[in-house]
């Protein structure tokens, strides 16, 4: 099986270009961005709280850098608005570059919103752990389950010290608005050092029964997973979020590499956006580019493993990731696969992007 290279669609076709409405100075050293959404793409940024955009920034070594931020701002508050928090980072190029340049006015193109740091329901009771920006996809979740839910929403909010809290005024707002079910605990290391296993465990077993998101540096993440774990939270109970650093282009048009007479061919049968799927599948080609060169409005984003936004559901079968940055051993035993570098190694394979 050979696709010609005029039938392959385009994956910046994807992409759009926004006008930057406002810059918000956050702290010294971060910054809100936002977007105001035409009418005539409202329907392709329509999102969840808890996703992110992918967004293009330009470079003087290699023409553009690809950077995934999250969402701030709540779909069931800021209507037709886009919200991202940046922050600088050391040695950090892209989010630095933001920081210095990004301006009214500006246009910058981005891939609509991805991700699947979400809320299934959020009329539940929510225990956020956020660290340093990790604040800004926690924002737009907490935003979001006390306008349409009416569980307690707690959040352990860890900082350097106290000039670099974002969002302190946004935090402080909602608290005052929502005084019986919001709770913001601010933890700053300047005062209390690094937060250790039993503080964390100690919140957890306060809350117990609410459903816990992270996001934050790598090692704040690893503390509350084991944490949860500790605590005996099921795997299902926590969530986190987890990008790498792009190397490739998502911006980049997706092609499928020529099948050779002895690679084989698998057959897929793929659920997504409703609808029922069966393909051949060239068996070293992923899953992913399968789906784009056939036209199908696939998830994605970085195309490298690196970001959650093509997750699917092993569903029967067998695959491979040929690399894989974001799941953990849990997610792998539940079923997840990264769809942009999942090979096939049964003949047939059975794959979800619907139940998740």
């Amino acid at each position: 099986m050979t696709v010609e290279p005029d039938a392959r669609p385009a994956a910046a076709a994807r992409s759009r270009t926004l006008r930057v409405s406002e810059v918000t100075q956050e702290t010294k050293d971060s910054v809100t961005i936002s977007f105001e959404i035409p009418d005539a793409m409202v329907e392709e940024f329509k999102h969840v709280p808890g996703q992110f955009i992918t967004v293009k920034i330009p470079s003087d070594r290699t023409g553009h850098v690809a950077r995934c931020y999250s969402l701030s701002s709540s779909p069931h508050v800021e209507d037709f608005r886009l919200e991202i928090g940046i922050k600088r980072t050391e040695n950090g190029y892209a989010s630095n570059w933001l920081c210095d340049n990004a301006m009214t006015g500006m246009e910058l193109t981005v891939l609509p919103p991805s991700g699947h740091f979400t809320a299934k329901n959020l009329d539940v009771d929510f225990l956020f752990f956020a660290g340093g920006s990790g604040i800004t996809p926690v924002l737009s979740l907490i935003k979001s389950a006390l306008v349409c839910g009416g569980g307690e929403v707690t959040l352990f909010y860890a900082n350097r010290d106290a000039e670099s809290i974002m969002y302190e005024g946004q935090l402080a707002q909602i608290a005052s608005e929502f005084p019986e079910r919001f709770t913001v605990f601010h933890w700053l290391e300047s005062a209390m050092g690094i937060p250790a296993p039993e503080d964390v465990e100690s919140a957890i077993r306060e809350h117990r029964g609410a459903q816990i998101y992270t996001c934050g540096p790598a090692p704040f993440m690893d503390l509350v997973q084991k944490s949860a774990e500790a605590c005996g939270v099921e795997h299902a109970s926590v969530h986190r979020e987890v990008f790498q650093s792009l190397t490739g282009d998502p911006f980049e048009t997706a092609t499928m590499r020529q099948l050779s007479d002895d690679d084989g061919v698998a057959t897929a049968t793929v659920y997504l956006n409703g609808q029922s799927i069966t393909t051949e599948w060239p068996r070293n080609t992923p899953l992913l580019d399968v789906l784009l060169a056939q036209g199908h409005n696939a998830p994605y984003s970085c195309r490298e493993g690196a970001c959650s936004a093509c997750v699917c559901k092993l569903v029967e079968g067998d695959v491979e990731m040929a690399q894989n940055h974001i799941l953990v051993e849990d997610d792998i035993a539940d079923g997840e696969r990264l769809a942009c570098q999942a090979l096939p190694l049964t003949d047939a394979v059975t794959v979800s992007f619907d139940d998740l």
